[in-house]
């Protein structure tokens, strides 16, 4: 009986995701749990450290090793690993993708380790971007410099785990490596929790090592399962796949290079206002609340269509269509969410990093600086499909053309508006979310330009639909909003604050599917659908080519 059990257990965690939204329902269950403890990490830092320069300096500590990951390995993973393996594995040829696969993985490996040793053992030259309005001392520098070099070593860790996350999406496994994400969070609150009393703010290094850890372990199964070694072979590295890969990468990893210098550069104007640490924690904090969204329903169902996309891109009409479909669920929902987090923003921040030692001047710095970045989540969620879509199309060099467009419209705007104008940090919300937009408008078209164009006026009229739901639901919440928190709810105290936050999400939420049907969106009917017959899911996800766009545009 034990072991039927366990059995079944293992057998649903280990099983194929077949169509689009089956697979970006098990992404989205993941997202949503690596959220979770992604916010509870958040929580749990600025209760131990507060909005403090410490823990600013551990967040600039993690920006150089991860932009050395993002050049690295992500950008040939993210862009060009999946379609060719794939490739290979429709062709019959899984041997052979496997030691493909293992001799990119040992290039990766070397290569980071390599740019790494030079990265450690200049640290404290390099850092100095970050410390362009010398607010810093000397000993928080070398704070700095220690604290990046142990978050190397995680990063060489986290390596291997996103590339047997890769491997796993591939197969068209996403459960397990959604698991392994969401743990890598859990990892970074252990090591705080276990260690922060002896070891203070570098407890969050020691997270970063032993969520790295969890990452690889959790895959490791599943890895083996499908049936991979680690092989590389020196004669691999001529191979036609590893030769593609090559091909198709560089314009990804010129783009990284592009984006991850804006990253970069917003930290080194950061650090020209004074006390640069809070700034940066006030920073990242906004954005990590604004990008939530854009995670659970840009990536999830981007991540879902990806596989997809890259089998249809010799079919143009199935293509479209499963773009189309996707586009419009993804935008569907990440609008209403968008609107919530702009008209609830304050109360967002509240419940989220309240915390005793994160303070009241810092929490609404926070909520305006979200209130920018909310206009723009809509984009940021956009944009991480219509990227996957040339990238399935096996074209890397207009994503980066646009890209490097929208880094520099980026940095320009927030050298205007923090070193010209001084508004502060929340102008960096209104750079990143003028950036955004632009670039999405500007990938779409281009999009629509190669395929051979989409049919424009259901297409605008949908939109439309989605807008003015939106703003409406917006509208109508925020006047009964004020006056509850003002004449009904004393929100100082927690669970009151909870309930009107509650409330009004779900009023919000009701408010727009009701308009949505009103207005007779498709979407909308297919959601209403799938909660009426929530009993009988196996069938509804069976008939999910229906909702996601793997049947034909009509």
């Amino acid at each position: 009986m034990k072991n039927g059990f366990l059995s079944k257990s293992l057998d649903l965690l280990t099983r194929r995701q077949t169509n689009i939204l089956s697979a970006a329902f098990v992404i989205m269950v993941t997202v949503v749990l690596s959220q979770f403890l992604g916010l509870i990490r958040q929580r749990l830092l600025v209760g131990i450290f507060g909005a403090s320069d410490e823990l600013g300096i551990y967040l600039y500590a993690t920006l150089l090793p991860d932009t050395l990951f993002q050049l690295t390995i992500a950008a040939a993973l993210a862009s060009a690993f999946i379609p060719v393996f794939s490739d290979y594995l429709a062709r019959g040829k899984e041997k052979e993708a496997h030691k493909m696969a293992s001799t990119l993985l040992a290039l990766g490996f070397s290569i980071f380790t390599v740019l790494s040793l030079l990265l450690a053992f200049f640290a404290r030259d390099i850092l100095q971007i970050f410390n362009l309005g010398a607010n810093f001392s000397p000993q928080e520098m070398d704070l700095m410099a220690n604290m990046m070099r142990i978050i190397i070593v995680g990063q060489l860790f986290f390596i291997v785990g996103t590339f047997f996350t890769a491997l796993l999406q591939s197969y068209n496994h996403f459960f397990i490596p959604g698991i392994a994400a969401a743990l890598y969070n859990l990892g970074i609150i252990i090591g705080v929790l276990l260690f922060s009393d002896t070891f203070g703010i570098y407890s969050t290094t020691v997270g970063v090592l032993l969520g790295g850890l969890i990452f690889i372990l959790v895959q490791i199964p599943l890895a083996r399962k499908v049936g991979f070694r680690f092989q590389p072979s020196v004669a691999y590295l001529k191979s036609d796949g590893v030769k593609k890969i090559g091909k198709l990468m560089w314009p990804r990893t010129i783009a990284v290079v592009l984006f991850q210098l804006g990253t970069v550069a917003i930290g080194s104007f950061i650090s020209l206002l004074a006390d640069p640490g809070r700034m940066n924690v006030i920073f990242d904090y906004a954005k990590t609340l604004a990008f939530a969204p854009v995670a659970l329903f840009g990536q999830t169902i981007a991540q879902a269509a990806f596989p997809v996309l890259s089998r249809e891109k010799d079919k143009p009409e199935e293509f479209k269509s499963t773009f189309i479909n996707s586009f419009n669920q993804m935008l569907y929902l990440v609008l209403p969410v968008s609107v919530l987090i702009l008209i609830l923003r304050i109360p967002f921040v509240r419940l989220v990093y309240g915390a005793d030692k994160f303070d009241w001047p810092a929490t609404v710095l926070t909520g305006q600086t979200l209130a920018f970045f909310s206009v723009s989540i809509f984009a940021q969620a956009l944009i991480t499909l219509v990227l996957r879509a040339f990238y399935a199309l096996h074209d890397t060099k207009i994503p980066l053309f646009v890209g490097g467009l929208s880094t520099v419209l980026l940095i320009a705007l927030s050298y205007v508006f923090i070193i010209v104008t001084d508004m502060g940090v929340v102008s960096l919300g209104i750079a990143f979310s003028i950036a955004s937009i632009v670039q999405l408008i500007v990938l779409f078209l281009l999009l629509e330009r190669k395929v051979g164009g989409f049919k424009k006026a259901p297409l605008l009229v949908s939109w439309s639909k989605f807008f003015i739901s939106s703003f409406l639901t917006a509208f109508a919440l925020y006047i009964p909003i004020k006056l509850l928190d003002q004449l009904v709810f004393d929100t100082t105290r927690t669970i009151n604050l909870i309930i009107l936050t509650g409330i009004s999400s779900l009023l919000g939420l009701a408010l727009y599917l009701f308009l949505t049907w009103f207005f007779d969106v498709k979407e909308a009917k297919a959601y209403v659908l799938m909660f009426q017959k929530i009993g009988n899911w196996k069938e509804i996800l069976k008939k999910s080519q229906e909702l996601l766009g793997m049947g034909r545009m009509s």
